[in-house]
């Protein structure tokens, strides 16, 4: 994979390359800061819902998920202002918020999962903020194929994601009453993209398989997902104070990443290549 030329890379990569850092610190380095400004709007979430929990008081006249509520809209409305994101990522947030909801709308029914706490906006038992957590992983997918420049390719037929979105979106809710068709899913992620890498640009070209990346991502939003249940915001059922959300959640992220992914694709699809590519040698 070819380097560049300090006077063809980004400013922040530019930045470093002028440091005295050996170039594999500097790849980490620049990796890891993108990264962090990818997930700015998920980050200031989880931040708030550590900060609420610790501080908020049952006596206070606005109620905690209420505050996320205003929070949430407040950080969505600077960031669009500020151009710290664009419209089309606010197109792919919009759609994240209305799926997102209306999954969390029927979950919470079901008794998969709750959330405690009062609200004046809440909606069918769940707050609005909700839609908001769905819609920062979209916030980052699409953030960080901008900031990367990333490229998926080899992309299969396009219809064929959606396709497997659909059906994943779809398991979500039928198998609480058909049989669930995960394993089958499962396989048919590595079937539909076993050929495909996600590259992306540090110093120089680097790739991934695209299911890896679609694990590690898988991994982070189990994270964040215990620091949603360790700050009191929701609760799964059956689950103990100060007990980790099941591994096996995993599964579930990875699976919800695929739709997320297609999600972003349906508004921004120029990272997406059919062919094999070849950033140069």
């Amino acid at each position: 994979m070819a380097a560049m030329n300090a006077s063809s890379l980004r400013p922040d990569a530019a930045l470093l390359a002028r440091s005295p850092l050996p170039g594999w610190l500097q790849s980490a380095l620049l990796f890891l800061l993108r990264q962090v400004w990818a997930g700015l709007f998920a980050g200031i979430i989880l931040t708030a819902l550590l900060i609420t929990s610790a501080l908020w008081q049952d006596g206070w006249a606005l109620a905690r998920y209420d505050f996320l509520v205003l929070l949430a809209v407040s950080v969505q409305v600077l960031l669009i202002a500020t151009k710290l994101e664009t419209w089309d990522e606010a197109k792919v947030i919009l759609l994240f918020h209305l799926t997102g909801t209306v999954m969390e709308w029927f979950k919470v029914h079901a008794g998969s999962w709750a959330y405690p706490e009062p609200g004046v906006l809440k909606l069918f038992d769940v707050p609005l903020f909700t839609g908001f957590m769905y819609a920062s992983v979209g916030s980052y997918i699409a953030r960080a194929f901008r900031l990367f420049g990333a490229v998926i390719a080899p992309y299969p037929p396009f219809w064929a994601s959606v396709v497997l979105a659909v059906a994943i979106y779809v398991n979500f809710f039928a198998h609480h009453w058909l049989p669930d068709i995960r394993l089958a899913l499962f396989a048919a992620t590595l079937l539909l993209f076993w050929r495909s890498r996600m590259w992306f640009s540090l110093r120089r070209w680097h790739w991934m398989p695209f299911p890896l990346a679609a694990l590690l991502i898988a991994f982070a939003l189990w994270v964040a997902e215990n620091i949603g249940t360790a700050s009191g915001t929701w609760i799964y059922h059956g689950q103990g104070s100060f007990e980790l959300v099941p591994l096996s959640k995993m599964g579930s992220w990875y699976l919800l990443f695929f739709v997320s992914f297609t999600t972003v694709t349906l508004v921004m699809r120029d990272s997406l290549r059919r062919a094999p590519f070849s950033p140069g040698c």
